[in-house]
């Protein structure tokens, strides 16, 4: 073993293997921050760069790419309140009202540090438990991942804040937005008025980049509400280590909900960012300030997303199945080298696995260093006067929603949901909701009629195995949590108001 080992330091330990490294962590972060550019489009430019480099340095510079493009999705979510990556969305929920209050270094730091927090944790999870973690995915079938979808709805009643109603509405037009398009199983469009792009559904991007991003632009145009008043501010004022690590729980319990997503394939990044932001408002003793620029809020959605890297690698090299899009990228990197992921990869070339694990952790501390690095230099996009920052954002805007198909549909898309969201804001009603929908709605229903083809009609399906029992425990438990809290409050509002 010794020997293996020795043979893999010796794969990572040259100057091919560390520059490709280190190259793909600052790609990642570059071209995660621009909105529309998500992970996926880097490492997919990326990949033609690989083919004449050897098997090592050419899966690193992917990796590296994987890694700095989960942290660079934060940067525009904190600073212009834009995600560049999908997973990103839940971080500026809290990131933005952070960087408007004068904090946003500390939001940068937050989310830099959860980031590779839980990107560590994932990458021992991976060197530590992979084949027992991947013998756990295989245990998810269709109706364990509808339960889990249902119980990770329960995020929308801790993200509506005081609007229940409201945010329950919201979350009903996010589902019904994600059922346009063609049904999968019955070949038929559904909602598509004979329009022949909306067969293919509407798009991620240009929903969450019209819902939260145009509506703040516009209203800086217009000089109305809180966007005329004030701006993104970087601040002088670091993260202090003991802040950070004072959200050790919500750290340690967002890494595992992203570990555990993160080996089911097919789940990816953002469920995890939103299950991890749920579960840290519903154990926090201050829930009713999340949403409001609340630290632990960044921390959890950053150590959600972050903590699935690493994690997708597990179901990749020990049974050679991709856990999302991007390791399915990876493995097409490893065949064109020769090299066949699975248990056999164990045995004929364990030196490569141990070279790979020690660029996992050597990625995340670069990782580390290039984004507190970065930090004082993003201030600067945001001491941009206001009259050349407002229509960079709407050209970002306009560019990252029609880079994902090159579609105006999808501009067009983007726009109208930037006049949803203005209406939104005025009415008072929470945004986040609709677009939590929105991303689980699709595997809510995919795999709610996966199960019922496959037991015939039978909803007993959905409580046949313990891990649906688990599940449906959880909902309800967090259910009866959430009542309970909000009787409380009500007591606590009342005593205080009669006193």
């Amino acid at each position: 073993m010794l020997a293996d080992i020795l043979a893999g330091l010796g794969l990572f330990i040259n100057a091919y293997s560390l520059i490709a490294l280190f190259s793909g962590v600052i790609i990642g972060v570059v071209i995660g921050a621009i909105p529309g550019l998500s992970t996926v489009m880097a490492v997919a430019i990326v990949l033609p760069f690989t083919f004449t480099l050897p098997p090592v340095p050419a899966i690193l510079l992917l990796v590296g790419v994987y890694k700095g493009g989960m942290y660079g999705g934060s940067i525009s979510a904190i600073l212009i309140n834009t995600p560049g990556t999908p997973a990103a969305s839940c971080t500026m929920l809290d990131g933005y009202p952070m960087a408007r209050a004068g904090k946003g270094r500390q939001a940068l730091q937050m989310a830099l540090y959860a980031s590779c927090f839980g990107d560590m944790v994932s990458n021992v999870a991976l060197i530590l438990f992979a084949a027992w973690l991947a013998q756990f995915a295989l245990d998810f079938g269709a109706p364990e991942l509808f339960t889990l979808v249902v119980f990770s709805l329960t995020i929308v009643a801790g993200v509506a804040g005081d609007h229940i109603i409201k945010g329950v509405i919201a979350a009903a037009i996010g589902l019904g937005l994600a059922t346009v398009g063609t049904d999968l199983i019955a070949g038929t469009p559904r909602f598509a008025f004979d329009v022949t792009p909306l067969r293919g559904g509407i798009s991620l991007v240009p929903v969450l980049i019209g819902l939260f991003a145009l509506p703040e632009v516009l209203r800086m145009y217009m000089g109305l509400g809180e966007g005329q008043q004030s701006t993104a501010v970087l601040g002088r004022t670091s993260l202090a280590l003991r802040e950070f690590f004072s959200h050790w729980r919500t750290l340690f319990r967002g890494s595992f909900i992203g570990v555990v997503l993160g080996v089911i394939p097919g789940l990816g990044a953002t469920p995890a960012a939103f299950l991890s932001y749920g579960e840290a408002r519903r154990k926090s003793r201050k829930p009713e300030t999340f949403g409001k620029g609340n630290p632990e809020g960044v921390a959890a959605a950053e150590a959600g997303n972050s903590s699935v890297g690493g994690a997708t690698m597990i179901p990749l090299l020990s049974l050679g199945i991709p856990g999302d899009v991007i390791t399915a990228v990876i493995l097409g990197a490893f065949m064109i080298h020769g090299l066949q992921p699975g248990p056999l990869l164990f045995q004929s070339n364990i030196d490569v696995i141990y070279a790979l694990f020690m660029g996992l952790i050597a990625g995340s501390l670069m990782l580390l260093i290039i984004g507190r690095l970065a930090i004082p230099l993003l201030g600067r996009i945001i001491g941009v006067r206001r009259s050349l920052l407002l229509p960079g954002v709407l050209v970002l805007c306009v560019f990252g929603s029609y880079a994902i198909n090159n579609s105006l549909l999808d501009v067009l898309t983007m726009f109208a949901m930037g006049v949803v969201g203005l209406v939104m804001i005025a009415l008072r009603f929470p945004r986040a909701p609709l677009l939590i929908a929105f991303v689980l709605g699709p595997l809510l229903e995919d795999n709610f009629r996966q199960s019922l083809l496959m037991s015939q009609g039978s909803y007993a399906i959905f409580f046949a195995s313990p891990i649906t029992w688990l599940f449906w425990s959880l909902t309800a438990m967090s259910l009866v949590g959430m009542i309970v809290t909000r009787i409380r409050m009500r007591r606590r509002t009342h005593a205080s108001a009669t006193e």
